[in-house]
C-alpha cells in the first residue's frame, strides 16, 4: 500500500504543503487553514497547510482506482445480529431511556496491493458526486480516507453557525415516511439545544425543516438549524457542545451512545465523526458528518453503514436501508 504525500480534497479545495499537525483544538482559533479530522472516537487531527487552490472534478477519469471484489467485504454485524441489535434499541425505548439510536455495522475487505487513496477517492466522487466530498492522505498522521458525504455537520461564517442533518433516507421522494419526518424532528431538537449551549440566548432558529435532498441513487430529507455564537466562544467550546453529530447518535445523546457502545461490536473510527476544513483567518469553515465514507485501519479498508432506530422500526426495514446506503458506494469501487 502506498500513500502520495500530505495532501487533502475537502469540499472545493485541494490542500496541500503541511506545516503543522496537532489534536489541540484550540489552534484552530489562532490563525490559519486547517484540515480537520474528528472520529467518533479517539484524538481529532488538524492539519494545517499553506498552499490552497480550488479544485473541481477533472474533465477525464482520474487514473483508475484500484478495484475491490465486492465479494470480499465483511460486516461486523450479520443480519441476525443487526436484527438483535434493533429489537434491544425498541426495548430501550419502550422502557423510556432513549427516543432514537442510530445503529450502525463496519463492512470490511483486505486493502488491494497498490491501493492509492487519492486516485481511490477522486474515482469515488466522480461515480458518486457528493456536496461534502473529502479525501485525506495524510501519512503522517496515519490518516487515509475518502468520504463521499451528502451531510453538513457544521458550516461557519463569522459567528453564525449552521447544521444541516439528515434523518429519513428512500430511493424515491414517495417513500419518505412519517417514521422519516418524526426521526428528523428529533435529532432537530437535539441539534437546536446542542448549539443553544454556545450560541446567543434566541438566537437559533430552523430555517429549514423536512426540505429533500436528491443524491446519486436516494433521497433524504434535510433540515437547517442555524444560531450566532456568544463572544469569547471558540472551536473547543463549539464541538464540545455538538460534537459527535446528532443524526448519527440519537436522542437523548448520552444515552444513545452508551447503547451503541453496548451493540456495536468494533469502534467507529473516522466513521460518524466530521472532516472538514477551518479559516481561522476569516472565521469561517465546513465540516461533514462523515459517512458515505472509506477509511483504511489495520490493513482493511471499511465502509460504515447505519440508520436511526425509532419504536416504528423494523429488523428487515432497517437492514435494508443499510443496504440500500452501501449498495451504489461499493458498486463504485467494486466494478
Amino acid at each position: 500500500m502506498s500513500f502520495p504525500p500530505d495532501c487533502a480534497l475537502v469540499g472545493t479545495w485541494w490542500a496541500e504543503g503541511l506545516e503543522e499537525l496537532t489534536s489541540d483544538l484550540s489552534a484552530l482559533d489562532r490563525g490559519g487553514r486547517w484540515v480537520v479530522v474528528l472520529p467518533f472516537e479517539g484524538k481529532p487531527v488538524c492539519a494545517r497547510f499553506g498552499s490552497w487552490k480550488p479544485w473541481s472534478p477533472p474533465g477525464e477519469a482520474p487514473r483508475t482506482a484500484v478495484v475491490v471484489p465486492r465479494a470480499s467485504w465483511r460486516s461486523s454485524l450479520d443480519r441476525a445480529a443487526f436484527a438483535k441489535g434493533v429489537h434491544l434499541v425498541r426495548e430501550a425505548i419502550a422502557a423510556g431511556d432513549v427516543y432514537q439510536v442510530n445503529l450502525c455495522r463496519r463492512l470490511s475487505a483486505p486493502v488491494p496491493d497498490g491501493f492509492d487513496v487519492e486516485a481511490f477517492g477522486q474515482a469515488l466522487l466522480r461515480a458518486h458526486p457528493a456536496p461534502h466530498g473529502a479525501v485525506l492522505s495524510l501519512p503522517s498522521a496515519g490518516v487515509a480516507v475518502a468520504s463521499a458525504s451528502p451531510e453538513r455537520f457544521l458550516r461557519r461564517h463569522g459567528e453564525v453557525v449552521e447544521s444541516r442533518p439528515i434523518k429519513g433516507t428512500a430511493t424515491t421522494s414517495d417513500g419518505l415516511t412519517t417514521k422519516d419526518r418524526a426521526e428528523n424532528v428529533m435529532i432537530v431538537d437535539l441539534v437546536r439545544n446542542d448549539l443553544g449551549r454556545v450560541c446567543d440566548f434566541g438566537s437559533v432558529e430552523v430555517p429549514g425543516l423536512w426540505e429533500v435532498e436528491s443524491h446519486p441513487g436516494l433521497v433524504h430529507l434535510v433540515s437547517t438549524v442555524r444560531g450566532r455564537l456568544r463572544p469569547g466562544v471558540g472551536w473547543a467550546d463549539v464541538l464540545a457542545a455538538a460534537f459527535p453529530p446528532g443524526s448519527v447518535t440519537g436522542a437523548p445523546k448520552l444515552a444513545a451512545l452508551e447503547i451503541i457502545a453496548a451493540l456495536e461490536p468494533v469502534g467507529r473510527s473516522v466513521y460518524t465523526g466530521a472532516l472538514g476544513w477551518v479559516d481561522a483567518d476569516r472565521q469561517q469553515a465546513d465540516l461533514n458528518v462523515a459517512i458515505r465514507t472509506f477509511w483504511v485501519g489495520d490493513g482493511q479498508l471499511h465502509l460504515g453503514v447505519g440508520g436511526g432506530i425509532t419504536w416504528d422500526s423494523t429488523p428487515d426495514g432497517e437492514w435494508e436501508e443499510t443496504e440500500l446506503k452501501a449498495r451504489r458506494l461499493l458498486q463504485a469501487v467494486s466494478g
